[in-house]
């Protein structure tokens, strides 16, 4: 007879993980579907603009699908344990995310951000019971994560390895099945584009396997920030020349997208094009989407617009209609001391009149005069 090894775990553990798994399958079984809104474009006749409402998740943002998948992915793998210490590299909305579901389970959270993060967001953190530990340097919160799993014997979560794994981009009410079910009675059901951020990249990757796995004609565009190695680097696999050790000595300026170096969740092969967008026009952008919808929102979702108004520009000139879904990250509430702050721009240096006045132009469909809202790649908007 073959020698059988004993069990890895307990019956006692196998029966908390089985019920962690049940409370989170029934806290997502209370939440409603986040809202497809609208979002007229009278300067681009034919084409149908909509913002995937993601503020509307218990946890405010878009990265509450994020870490539930991370924890089931955590407990499905036997990671988490009761009492695990989790913890998280976190610019915030995940770090906020992920410390509501290690309250629900009863497990310690830590999230390790840059000091830079805002405070409405460490706030939001602490609310859950959670504790912020806060790094000079961003480029340094992966390693001094790990660090911290090692010394307590925790769980580090580690969003920008696990995210396009963690989520199940067949089915399972991701966001790309959500964005195409509330698509179906529109106009153009089937979006020409859909845009988004890349933080992790698992949006971005749920969102590319999911239109070819479901065989869409579809494209992803995946917008950067300005100081983000993101576009560069896929730029660089665009060209046959891939650089992924490339790193930024500055984090990004839009709190929750663009990296200071390339993470493995961000696969190249699932965007069909990128677009790398300046701070002051991101920001810009978040302003004209919350005056017209009378309610503040964050700077990804600015950079979303911008990349929204470049690839409406391009089907314009080339004569196509259809629609255009992007996201709607979270809340701009988040953001008082920084985007929403006279004092803030005037300490970056930001000349906001410039920029709102790009925008609107862009927004009335008018000539840039030469002004280019975004660089592109592969340059195939149409």
């Amino acid at each position: 007879m073959p020698a059988l090894f004993p069990a890895s775990c307990s019956t006692a553990a196998r029966d908390w993980v089985a019920g962690a798994i049940a409370t989170i399958e029934a806290d997502f079984n209370r939440s409603a579907d986040t809202h497809l809104i609208p979002f007229p474009m009278p300067g681009h006749p034919g084409i149908d603009v909509y913002l995937k409402d993601e503020s509307s998740h218990p946890t405010g943002s878009l990265k509450h699908r994020l870490a539930r998948s991370l924890f089931l992915y955590a407990l499905a793998n036997g990671w988490l344990q009761e009492g695990t210490t989790v913890i998280e590299a976190s610019s915030g909305s995940t770090a906020v995310s992920e410390a509501y579901f290690a309250r629900l389970l009863g497990l310690p959270f830590i999230a390790v951000m840059p000091t830079c993060t805002s405070p409405e967001k460490i706030a939001a953190i602490e609310f859950q019971g959670a504790r912020c530990h806060l790094v000079d340097d961003p480029g340094a919160i992966n390693a001094e994560s790990a660090r911290l799993a090692r010394e307590l014997g925790g769980h580090f979560m580690d969003q920008f390895t696990y995210a396009e794994r963690a989520t199940d981009w067949r089915a399972n009410n991701n966001i790309a099945e959500s964005i195409f079910k509330q698509m179906a009675q529109e106009p153009h059901p089937v979006p020409h584009w859909i845009i988004c951020g890349a933080g992790t990249g698992g949006t971005s990757a749920t969102l590319g396997r999911y239109v070819r796995y479901r065989r869409n004609d579809t494209r992803v565009l995946c917008v950067d920030p300005e100081h983000s190695v993101f576009y560069d680097y896929y730029r660089g696999c665009v060209e046959g020349r891939p650089d992924c050790g490339r790193v930024l000595a500055v984090g990004s300026g839009i709190e929750g997208i663009g990296r200071p170096r390339v993470e493995a969740s961000f696969i190249p092969q699932c965007v069909d094009a990128m677009v790398k967008v300046p701070d002051a026009l991101s920001l810009a952008a978040m302003r004209h989407v919350s005056a017209r919808l009378g309610r503040r929102v964050g700077g990804s979702t600015g950079t979303n617009f911008v990349g929204v108004l470049e690839a409406a520009r391009r089907m314009r000139e080339a004569g196509l209609a259809g629609s255009i879904v992007t996201i709607l990250c979270d809340s701009g509430d988040r953001y008082a001391h920084s985007y929403y702050s006279p004092a803030w721009y005037a300490q970056q240096g930001i000349d906001i009149e410039r920029a709102d006045a790009i925008i609107a132009a862009a927004v009335r469909g008018d000539a840039l005069a030469g002004v280019s809202l975004a660089q592109m790649r592969p340059g195939c908007l149409d």
